[in-house]
């Protein structure tokens, strides 16, 4: 993993902790949930304040999430809204962060001057065994806890306001009005700061999960699509007039639900042309042959006259296998006609020639699913599905690791932004 380090090709962007008291207040909060404290002076965090040099201490990845629901935060400062999310079981936890603290952000930027923050993302399941677990997830409720008990004790203060505001007499109550007093020590003025936050209630829409080997849920109006492997527990067992079950290993049905609810660009010059995404596409494929056919030959060496030599030389292979050939002719075929008759293409294939709609809510997961039936584009696969990147980084020989991350580096690193408006559509 050195060489995904060392180009934050994994957990890059996080925030570095290293102040003593920020330290003990993360140390408080692990305490709370019942884990080690952490002898360690600094270490980094993501948006949900997990960290890899704290769980490679405590020798528990899921440290924040050990049931792979109900997932702990701890919130150290508002910074944290710009992190991304390194570690989770589901693809939606880094979005309901980011609405929970985009929508306390008072609360959280009063809280964290003199107090850390943490609590559970609460699901309605608090254990997954099989597929209606997950389906009877819909909305989720962030328990907000604080280490020195502020978000308590700022509540209790409010109560303590209301009541003197409506009871005549309460003012007489010599005791509350002392103990409204020692709150608001603690507190400071609520009037002024807002300590409590007030959303906590999110829903839970359309997501994919590490469950049984991989999981998507789509969400529409009158039915739930459910895209998994057969395998999983509850496939295809229960409610068939509100659930539809796609199995991932079959590409056909998956595509069609993809294409007739409105979730993909079909092959067009429009966006084609421009974008050079079947360029990428044919490039992905020709790194992976040559891979495969001089596993230890060193790809970052080669330039565009060496690949034409070696297409030459391997062209019955190249045909052979026929994906290279299938990209040429739809790239041909489109700057003729301006479109692709994606009925003619076999299945297997059409996910080669599409991405998803970019304006569509669930355009990141859509993107996700199409990178599941396209193994040759590992650049694709990082960018919508880092689990399964760094899954299969693991099986590549030395040497292709080595290219992986050189072509990361030139691609996708060189621009994020740029490379997925480009290729993708996508503006952030």
């Amino acid at each position: 993993m050195k060489r995904l380090l060392d180009s934050e090709l994994i957990y890059g962007r996080l925030l570095p902790v290293s102040e003593p008291h920020l330290v003990g207040r993360y140390n408080k909060a692990l305490r709370a949930f019942g884990l080690p404290e952490t002898k360690l002076t600094s270490f980094e965090i993501d948006r949900t304040g997990f960290s890899p040099q704290i769980a490679e201490e405590i020798g528990d990845d899921d440290y924040l999430d050990p049931n792979g629901v109900n997932r702990r935060f701890i919130i150290l400062t508002p910074a944290q809204i710009d992190l991304p999310v390194v570690h989770t079981q589901f693809s939606n936890t880094s979005e309901l962060m980011f609405e929970f603290m985009s929508a306390n952000s008072r609360a959280i930027n009063a809280l964290t001057i003199k107090d850390v923050i943490y609590g559970e993302i609460e699901d309605s399941v608090a254990i997954v065994d099989d597929i209606e677990d997950l389906l009877s997830i819909n909305q989720v409720q962030f328990r907000v806890l604080s280490a020195e008990d502020v978000v308590g004790k700022a509540g209790e203060l409010r109560m303590l306001v209301d009541r003197l505001k409506k009871e005549p007499d309460a003012w007489r109550d010599n005791a509350m009005l002392q103990r409204m007093v020692d709150l608001a020590k603690v507190t400071g003025d609520i009037r002024e700061n807002a300590l409590v936050p007030d959303a906590v209630v999110f829903r839970h829409n359309a997501f994919w999960t590490s469950h049984f080997g991989g999981l998507y849920v789509f969400v529409d109006e009158r039915m739930t699509t459910v895209v998994a492997h057969p395998q999983a527990p509850g496939f295809r067992r229960s409610r068939p007039w509100q659930v539809s079950y796609l199995s991932l290993d079959d590409p056909e049905p998956v595509f069609r639900f993809l294409a007739e609810s409105g979730r993909l660009d079909l092959p067009r010059a429009s966006w084609l042309e421009q974008s050079g995404y079947l360029e990428h596409r044919a490039d992905m494929v020709l790194r992976r042959l040559m891979n495969r056919l001089e596993p230890e030959r060193d790809l970052n060496a080669i330039d565009s006259v060496w690949v034409q030599t070696w297409m030459h030389r391997n062209a019955d292979m190249v045909n052979e296998e026929g994906t290279y050939p299938f990209l040429m002719a739809a790239r041909r075929a489109i700057a003729q006609s301006g479109t692709l008759d994606i009925k003619e293409v076999k299945p297997d294939r059409r996910f080669l020639v599409v991405r998803a709609k970019p304006d569509h809510p669930d355009a990141w997961l859509t993107n996700r699913l199409i990178s599941d039936f396209v193994p040759s584009d590992f650049v694709s696969r990082y960018v919508f599905n880092k689990q399964g990147f760094y899954a299969e980084y693991q099986d590549y020989t030395e040497t292709w690791r080595d290219h992986v991350v050189a072509t990361m580096r030139s691609t996708y690193l060189k621009d994020k932004a740029g490379f997925r408006l480009r290729l993708y559509g996508l503006k952030d």
